[in-house]
């Protein structure tokens, strides 16, 4: 699983040109799953994106969580993290999770983060989506399950 934080000031999703879901300050995530992703691993990592301290404190030290800042999230499932570029010019997605199963780990990846305190507001899973936003800092942040565990 990955998951790309982007510390944002504000972000929106739309389709077909008509607003989906916006926030405010907060995180912007583009979350993909692979082959041997489960429902575990989409709890950990949900649990690692949210007390993450990536927000300033009073003495511009990353020190503050989403929470102590009152922060939203925006989440939009996006398969493409999974490219593999190793052969010729054109993008592979071998290494992602079929959609039929995918949706199902974003559904609770998502169900987790709420379970947490937290207001999730997302996409359209496998939608054409337009994503507008103005990352703050810039900070951004790959969270790979390969990585932590």
């Amino acid at each position: 699983m990955k998951v790309l934080i982007q510390r944002v000031l504000n972000a929106n999703v739309k389709i077909d040109g008509a607003l989906v879901n916006e926030i405010s300050k907060g995180y912007l995530l583009l979350v993909s799953f692979t082959e041997g992703d489960n429902e575990e691993i989409a709890n950990k990592i949900a649990e690692k994106v949210c007390n993450l301290r990536i927000f300033e404190d009073e003495n511009g030290k990353t020190n503050l969580s989403l929470k102590e800042v009152g922060g939203e999230i925006l989440s939009i499932s996006q398969f493409t993290l999974y490219a593999d570029i190793r052969k010729g010019n054109r993008p592979s997605f071998i290494h992602s999770l079929r959609p039929n199963e995918a949706v199902i780990l974003y559904e609770k990846f998502n169900e987790k983060i709420r379970s947490l305190g937290f207001n999730v507001k997302t996409g359209v899973f496998g939608a054409d989506m337009k994503i507008n936003l103005v990352n703050d800092g810039p900070f951004t942040i790959m969270v790979d399950s390969k990585e932590l565990f």
